[in-house]
């Protein structure tokens, strides 16, 4: 019997490639496989929680940034084009019609545009309704003036609507006319499938007779789109803009 015949012989392993260091192989227990399968398994978990993080912040803080930014660079179009001699001429509900400003809220001036889209309301700006029931403008003699905003990501202008109170100023601001509106209601939830807040004669908030109201509608509870939240308002009186723009006493301070 040669050197490796008997080395086999005595510890019962063949050798590997004609190597063997003498040493009988060890099999890993099954205590060992378990803890290395829970280790790979939570260095997954915790990377599936890293990319979660991520998308978090992605979904609640950086689209606001980028909203944000695209907002101010088309505001400051629509003032632009107030600027020009002649005004901007015909209605336009493309670029924007004014900028709503809500000071309970705390979210500065926000442009207002046609439509209630998702490739709208991304934009970080407002949309008044074209359907399931269109909106009144604010210049009409009576109607509903019905707008749209998200309240989390893409600029979340309606975040803080739970803030608005009875006897609140909404304002919305055109080219030639400062609009104050006084709120009346509020509905903190309703169905998302509920538009008869959206009626000319809104009479879930207690209204009957035609007149000028204002309507802000957005998603609740807050990060879910279960619901809506509305709050109501109505026409207190309008001012003429001056060349300086002053603002009405209801934005001062």
């Amino acid at each position: 019997m040669n050197e490796l015949t008997a080395q086999q012989s005595e510890t019962g392993y063949g050798a590997v490639a004609g190597i063997d260091d003498g040493e009988p192989r060890r099999r890993v227990p099954a205590r060992g496989r378990i803890a290395a399968t829970v280790g790979v398994i939570g260095e997954l978990l915790i990377t599936a929680g890293v990319l979660m993080a991520l998308f978090v912040v992605y979904s609640l803080w950086w689209t606001n940034v980028l909203a944000d930014r695209e907002a101010k660079r088309q505001g400051n179009h629509v003032r632009d084009n107030w600027a020009r001699p002649g005004g901007p001429g015909a209605l336009d509900t493309k670029d924007g019609i004014g900028f709503l400003h809500v000071p309970s809220m705390k979210n500065g001036e926000v442009l207002v545009k046609g439509g209630t889209g998702t490739d709208i309301l991304n934009e970080g700006v407002a949309g008044f309704y074209r359907d399931p029931v269109k909106a009144a403008m604010p210049w009409d003699k009576q109607g509903n003036f019905t707008l749209a905003a998200h309240r989390d990501g893409h600029g979340a202008k309606f975040h803080n609507i739970d803030k608005i109170k009875t006897g609140d100023a909404v304002v919305f601001e055109t080219r030639d006319v400062w609009y104050v509106y006084k709120v009346y209601a509020e509905l903190k939830q309703t169905s998302k499938y509920n538009v008869d807040v959206l009626d000319a004669v809104p009479k879930e908030s207690g209204k009957n007779t035609p007149g000028r109201y204002l309507t802000l509608t957005t998603c609740t509870p807050v990060y879910t789109s279960d619901y809506r939240y509305i709050v109501w308002a109505e026409l207190d009186h309008t001012e003429k803009v001056d060349s300086a723009r002053t603002k009405p006493k209801e934005l001062r301070g």
